[in-house]
C-alpha cells in the first residue's frame, strides 16, 4: 500500500499523538516545578503555600553549575590559550582540556602559533639605478610568541604590512633594474631578513618563514622614458671606459717620461762630477809640476793659452820687427790651409777655419812645444 494512503496505520505523518499524552506531560512538568518550590500536590480543592526560597536556592544552584561548567575548554596541539584574569596575564596554557574561572572573572584567548601565515604587497619602487619598477611580493609566516602578538603592538596586521613595504623599499633600492627584473635570489632573502629583524625590534611574537618575489616588471607609462635612461646610463659607461683606456696610456708613458727625465739628470750629475774630478785631479797635477818647474810650467801655459786664445781668433798676425820686406800674403789661401800644415795652429769653427800666427821669441830660442819659427818670417 502506498504512503499516501489514507488511513492512520499506514502514514507514519498523519498519526497524531492522542490527547491525553499531551495533558499527562504537561502534568508531570507542573508537579516537578511545583516540587522545587516546596509543593505537594493533594486531592483536596486548597492549595498549600509555596516555598520560594527553596526554589531560588535551586536555580541558583544550577545557574552557577552552568557557569561553572563554561569555564571548561579544549586547546589543540597547534595552539595555545592566553588566560587573562580582570584583563592582567596569569597563565599560558598548551594543548589538551583545560579550566578557568568564567567570565567575568577570567576569559581566554587562543592563538594559533603553527598555521602559516601569508600577506601579500603590490608597490612602486626605484632601483638603485633610479628606475622605476612595480614589486609584487608575498611574505609567509608564523605567530610563536602569542603574549608578544597581544600585547606588545596595537595593530599587528597594518604594522607588519609597513613593515614589508619598508624592507622591500630599501632592498630593491640597493640593487639594479637588471637584478631586480632578474629576480635576483639575494633580494628576497636580504628583505626577509631585514623584516625580521625590524619585528624583533616590535617584539611583535612574528616568525618570518620566506619572502617571495611573485612578479616585478617596468610600468608602462615610463618604458620610453626608462630606455632613454637606460641608453644615456649606457653611453656614460662608455665614456668612461675610454677615458680609462686613455688613461691606462698616457700614465705608462707620462711615468716612463719621467724616469727618463730623472736618468738624464742622474747621468748629467755623474758626468759633471766626473769632469770636475778630473779638473780638479789635472789641476793638481799641474799644481805638482808648477812646483817641482815653475819656469817652464809658466810657459808652458801661456803657450797653450795663447794657442786657445788665437785658435778662435779670426786675424792674422804679422811680424815686422826684424826689418824686411812685407810681402803679399794672400789672406784667403792662408785661411784655407789644410789642417795637415806644420807652421801654424789651425781650429774649425764651423764654416771658416782660422790660422794663428805667433810671433818668434825675441832671442830667436826654438819653442818648447816643438813649432818651428823662422827669423823675419810670417808667424
Amino acid at each position: 500500500m502506498a504512503w499516501n494512503d489514507p488511513g492512520e496505520k499506514r502514514n507514519p505523518w498523519n498519526r497524531q499523538r492522542p490527547q491525553s499524552d499531551l495533558d499527562e506531560i504537561l502534568r508531570k512538568a507542573r508537579r516537578w516545578i511545583g516540587g522545587l518550590f516546596g509543593h505537594k500536590p493533594s486531592g483536596g480543592s486548597a492549595k498549600p503555600p509555596i516555598d520560594w526560597t527553596r526554589g531560588l536556592a535551586v536555580v541558583l544552584v544550577v545557574i552557577g553549575a552552568l557557569w561553572l561548567g563554561s569555564g571548561f575548554y579544549r586547546v589543540n596541539a597547534q595552539q595555545r590559550a592566553v588566560i587573562l584574569r580582570f584583563g592582567k596575564v596569569v597563565a599560558t596554557m598548551g594543548p589538551g582540556y583545560n579550566w578557568h574561572w568564567p567570565w567575568p572573572i577570567e576569559r581566554k584567548i587562543i592563538v594559533n602559533v603553527s598555521r602559516l601565515y601569508s600577506i601579500t604587497d603590490d608597490e612602486s619602487v626605484l632601483t638603485a639605478d633610479t628606475n622605476l619598477v612595480e614589486v609584487k611580493s608575498a611574505v609567509q609566516y608564523t605567530q610563536p610568541d602569542p603574549l608578544d602578538l597581544l600585547f606588545q603592538v596595537r595593530d599587528v596586521d597594518e604594522t607588519l604590512v609597513q613593515v614589508c613595504e619598508s624592507a622591500m623599499r630599501e632592498v630593491i633600492g640597493q640593487a639594479t633594474l637588471n637584478q631586480a627584473l632578474a629576480m635576483d635570489p639575494t633580494i628576497p632573502e636580504r628583505a626577509r631578513v631585514l623584516i625580521q629583524r625590524t619585528l624583533d625590534g616590535y617584539r611583535m611574537g612574528i616568525h618570518v618563514v620566506s619572502v617571495n618575489l611573485t612578479d616585478i616588471n617596468v610600468p608602462e607609462p615610463v618604458q620610453a622614458a626608462q630606455r632613454d635612461a637606460i641608453k644615456a646610463d649606457k653611453d656614460r659607461q662608455r665614456y668612461e671606459q675610454e677615458a680609462q683606456a686613455y688613461r691606462n696610456d698616457l700614465l705608462p708613458r707620462a711615468r716612463g717620461d719621467a724616469a727618463k727625465t730623472i736618468q738624464d739628470a742622474e747621468a748629467y750629475q755623474a758626468r759633471v762630477v766626473a769632469l770636475a774630478q778630473g779638473d780638479t785631479a789635472r789641476f793638481d797635477d799641474v799644481l805638482a809640476q808648477y812646483r817641482r818647474s815653475p819656469a817652464v810650467t809658466r810657459e808652458r801655459i801661456y803657450l797653450q793659452t795663447m794657442q786657445e786664445v788665437y785658435s778662435r781668433a779670426r786675424k792674422v798676425v804679422v811680424a815686422t820687427s826684424h826689418g824686411g820686406n812685407v810681402m803679399y800674403l794672400p789672406l784667403d789661401k792662408l785661411l784655407a790651409v789644410p789642417p795637415g800644415a806644420t807652421n801654424a795652429s789651425t781650429h774649425n769653427t764651423g764654416s771658416v777655419r782660422v790660422q794663428a800666427v805667433l810671433p818668434a821669441p825675441a832671442d830667436g830660442a826654438t819653442p818648447t812645444d816643438g813649432t818651428n819659427h823662422g827669423g823675419g818670417g810670417r808667424h
